[in-house]
């Protein structure tokens, strides 16, 4: 008896088997935009952060690395226990496997702190404070864009070289603030400078007008604003009704973003020095990304430093995974991440350190007077370029439990 004749297999059908195996084969990834979407760092981090990840995920070309991206976002609120919570919620329920932004030092903290926990990944690019990589540091958490140690050593040692000997500190109440009064002290009295006096204000707030008369009471030549985001631009643009720098004493941005100047316009920001990674008008590259950042953007904004960090670290991440194809050890995947030279079209070259500090260069600008500007978003002049190993904290002086020796 003669068995059954098997069926031609088509094409068809070997198409359809050959694309169900290499759907089985990719790598689900999915990642959290956990930021402020809207507080007063909302302009900071918000859906800038979602679309900064978007991008990072379409050049990246995650299917032909056989990764499969989901992106999801969640408001934090600024507060820690509400962002502790989302994060643990992502990580048990929602099978997220990276947290990035995390715009706020005080939530920052404490996902750090979920994060290792549950052994997953977070990429900080939008709080400040430098006990990330410090006392605080996880084998499960990057730090990315900037800390309160490269802050103070950019701006708070520029402002002393030109005569600013002497500080007042206006600092927000919570963690951030303290920390990076804490550390532009440090650089203020290593360079022969003095601290005269400081205030803490409540964060957020809106009227700085009480404090700002302690400062300028103080005769101290530099008022340090030790705060970010609305706090910074409120405090600026009051400074200006007293009449502060008229008067002749300066006002140190220890954090501005590019979404701070834009808001308060080159006529009130002129002259103010700053700190940061990245400026949408560096380069060609720079230019080319802000460019696509500000098509998808309400009202067309320039991306932020913060903004420029997400779209690095998600990249960043990716090629981690794609050569791990896993998700499933978060401090293996960091550990690849680190041991694996950065480099991407907004930060350039770098690498991350034992302790989690991504090392890059840091930008000194000077805030254009209004018949320098040529338009809207043309906000800096570049003073000078700060080499990220002398910017960002030596490795052994951080007390990250990491480090050995």
């Amino acid at each position: 008896m003669f068995g059954r004749i098997a069926r031609p297999v088509t094409l068809a059908a070997l198409a359809g088997a050959l694309m169900m195996g290499t759907a089985s084969a990719q790598t689900t990834v999915k990642i959290g935009i956990l930021g402020d979407r809207s507080g007063a760092y909302s302009d900071i981090s918000g859906e800038g952060s979602v679309v900064a990840a978007k991008l990072a995920v379409e050049d990246f070309k995650a299917a032909d690395h056989g990764l499969k991206v989901e992106i999801v976002s969640a408001d934090h609120q600024n507060k820690p226990d509400v962002g502790a919570a989302i994060a643990r919620q992502w990580y048990d329920r929602d099978a997220v496997d990276m947290i990035t932004d995390g715009v706020t030092s005080s939530v920052a903290l404490a996902i750090s702190q979920v994060t290792k926990e549950k052994n997953k990944v977070f990429i900080d690019t939008g709080a400040g404070t430098a006990d990330l990589t410090g006392p605080q540091c996880t084998p499960n958490t990057i730090h990315w864009v900037y800390d309160t140690v490269a802050l103070a050593n950019g701006t708070g040692g520029a402002m002393v070289k030109r005569g600013g000997n002497t500080w007042f500190f206006l600092t927000a109440d919570y963690v951030f603030g303290q920390t990076l009064q804490r550390d532009t002290s440090a650089v203020i009295t290593k360079n022969g400078g003095k601290v005269v006096g400081s205030v803490k204000t409540p964060f957020p707030t809106s009227d700085f007008s009480s404090f700002l008369l302690q400062a300028q009471g103080s005769g101290a030549k530099v008022i340090g604003l030790a705060n970010a985001g609305t706090d910074t631009i409120n405090s600026i643009k009051q400074a200006g009704e007293f009449g502060i720098t008229e008067g002749g004493q300066a006002l140190a941005g220890l954090l501005v973003f590019s979404s701070d100047v834009h808001s308060l316009g080159t006529k009130v920001a002129q002259g103010l020095v700053l700190t940061e990674p990245f400026y949408w008008d560096l380069n060609d590259q720079t230019r080319a990304f802000s460019d696509r950042f500000a098509k998808q953007m309400k009202g067309g904004s320039k991306p932020t430093a913060n903004h420029a960090g997400v779209y690095s670290d998600v990249l960043h991440y990716l090629k981690a995974v794609a050569e791990l194809k896993s998700t499933s050890d978060g401090a293996a995947t960091v550990a690849k991440m680190k041991a694996m030279p950065t480099d991407d079209p907004l930060f350039g070259k770098g690498v991350i350190r034992a302790d989690g500090r991504k090392i890059h260069d840091m930008y000194l600008f000077e805030v254009k007077k209004p018949a320098e500007s040529k338009g809207e978003w043309d906000l800096y002049n570049k003073l000078e370029t700060i080499p990220g190993d002398q910017v960002f904290r030596p490795l052994n002086e951080g007390n990250c439990p990491l480090v050995k020796g």
